[in-house]
């Protein structure tokens, strides 16, 4: 289970067709007679009212949403073969990065993620914050082989490495591709650097060593974007 705090999250939830275990309230949230509409008329399967104090020790935000959910994560199932546009992520660990690249994704058009068994928890409530309610609109699959998922992908996966011979801008990316990133240190292993088929360097002509992976992510999703665009 995990915790969705705010309005704008919850309510995201709930047009993706979710139903929450738990909606909770803080009382000077439910002084609002749209609040209290809202949080009364949610899917779920109880509804609590509590103390602004009880809510502030149950948030995990500096200042208090006054609106929560308490959700089953979603178990999608076993991981399929993936579709183009997938991305296949190797022990990414920082929360905020994840939540940015699963938005990235969705605002790509996205929609299949792939973690290592070695990834940071994807419903864990920070990656759900920086997320913005991306993962609503994703099918999330964790705790794989991700040279397994892979060998099963019949397309091209890219992969990105600051001394890769080819950029990124002169490769084709309108047929069938899936994205490889690595951890934000130590980037790839190298079992997973062996599943790439294609390994592209983002042109940096400053003075910065890498980029973020969630940057690194976003620039290569839209650049993919842009291309089809074009077609």
């Amino acid at each position: 289970m995990t915790l969705l705090e705010g309005e704008r999250l919850v309510r995201a939830y709930g047009e993706s067709g979710g139903r929450a275990h738990t909606v909770l309230a803080s009382e000077s949230a439910l002084a609002d007679a749209e609040v209290r509409r809202f949080a009364e008329t949610f899917p779920a399967d109880e509804h609590l009212a509590i103390s602004d104090g009880v809510f502030g020790l149950v948030s995990q935000l500096a200042s208090a949403a006054g609106i929560a959910a308490v959700i089953l994560t979603p178990r999608p199932g076993p991981a399929p073969k993936p579709a183009s546009g997938g991305l296949l992520l190797e022990n990414i660990q920082d929360p905020g990065n994840l939540g940015s690249i699963l938005r990235t994704a969705v605002a790509a058009g996205s929609r299949q993620v792939f973690l290592s068994r070695t990834s940071v928890f994807a419903w864990a409530p920070k990656v759900i914050r920086a997320g913005m309610g991306a993962h609503f609109f994703l099918s999330i699959y964790e705790g794989l082989d991700l040279a397994e998922v892979g060998r099963s992908f019949e397309g091209t996966i890219i992969a990105t490495a600051p001394r890769a011979a080819t950029s990124l801008y002169d490769v084709d990316l309108r047929g069938k591709v899936a994205w490889l990133f690595g951890n934000e240190g130590a980037g790839l292993s190298p079992d997973a650097k062996g599943i790439a088929t294609t390994h592209v360097r983002i042109p940096m002509p400053g003075q910065a060593e890498s980029l973020n992976v969630a940057a690194a992510a976003a620039i290569c999703l839209f650049e993919q974007v842009r291309q089809r665009a074009v077609r």
